[in-house]
């Protein structure tokens, strides 16, 4: 009889803090019903810290949701590598990512009914939550201690599909935070909800980050939701388009030389505009275009000379 192949038993380390994230080269394929392929990610090249707060930003379509979706691996990426900690999950095998998804990761899907069981009670959907994500190495909080955080410490025994918009949506944070993950994963977990419910949703998922030291990295198309993280990341035709940190807006070099220009700029400078590119010194490129103001003045200033 041929010997059983056993799988190597995974670990990620400290079970405390966040999870760092690293992205290398990642594509993405998807094949639509009519069987055409389109590409929903080329070449993302991508590093978050652990413990960092991140919000993503993008049209629709730009690959920012399905990015979500490999960092929590629902998905594999078609190429390149990405790695949570010190793990390649891109090339786990599928038990392996069953453990991480189960105790070191949380995905919150876009629209709250997705995540949570419409017909147990709010109390009963905490524990069909805890029940694969236990971990005795990272405790869990208390299910009254949760409930109470995000104001349903009387709601524990109603049904998921009687409570509001904004509760159901408070309730899916509590699932998804309820084993201490290291990785917060959410997709638009402000989408549809009013102004007074969506602040009250990003104080707990902050305040939560606060406590865990959790990585939290959110898809967003609201900047209002996006201005309240220090770190925000702008996704373009399946590319890092943009980043924000602190206040200062940065465009980023893509793979071969991509780069897209502050969207301001897309108004006055349509695809196919000629752009002239000089640099001044080691860090600092002049960015001009034949015939316009700046161009007009180095001509004029060249004739003086």
């Amino acid at each position: 009889m041929a010997d059983r192949i056993v799988e190597p038993e995974i670990t990620l380390g400290d079970s405390t803090g966040g999870l760092s994230v690293r992205c290398r080269g990642v594509v993405h394929l998807y094949r639509t019903f009519e069987g055409h392929d389109v590409v929903a990610l080329q070449g993302v090249d991508l590093d978050i810290e652990a413990g960092e707060r991140v919000a993503f930003l993008g049209p629709s379509g730009s690959g920012k949701s399905t990015l979500l979706t490999l960092f929590g691996g629902i998905q594999r990426p078609s190429a390149g590598r990405i790695i949570l900690g010190d793990h390649d999950i891109s090339r786990m095998s599928e038990r392996e990512l069953t453990k991480i998804r189960a105790q070191r990761v949380s995905t919150m899907l876009q629209g709250a009914s997705r995540n949570l069981l419409p017909y147990a009670t709010v109390r009963q959907n905490l524990a069909f939550s805890r029940v694969a994500g236990r971990d005795s190495h990272r405790l869990p909080m208390d299910d009254a201690d949760l409930l109470r955080r995000v104001g349903l410490e009387h709601n524990a025994d109603q049904a998921a599909k009687t409570l509001s918009g904004g509760e159901q949506q408070r309730l899916a944070l509590a699932c998804a935070v309820s084993s201490s993950p290291q990785l917060l994963l959410a997709d638009e977990p402000t989408s549809q909800l009013s102004h007074d419910d969506r602040d009250h949703m990003l104080d707990l998922i902050h305040g939560l980050g606060d406590d865990l030291g959790t990585t939290i990295v959110v898809v967003t198309h609201q900047p209002e939701v996006a201005s309240t993280f220090q770190r925000t990341i702008t996704m373009k035709g399946g590319r890092v388009g943009a980043e924000g940190r602190h206040g200062a807006e940065y465009v980023v070099i893509g793979r071969d030389g991509v780069l897209h220009l502050p969207a301001h700029l897309g108004e006055n400078w349509p695809p196919g505009t000629l752009v002239r590119i000089e640099p001044e010194d080691i860090d600092t490129l002049l960015v001009s275009r034949p015939g316009g103001p700046a161009a007009a003045a180095a001509a004029t200033a060249g004739e003086h000379t």
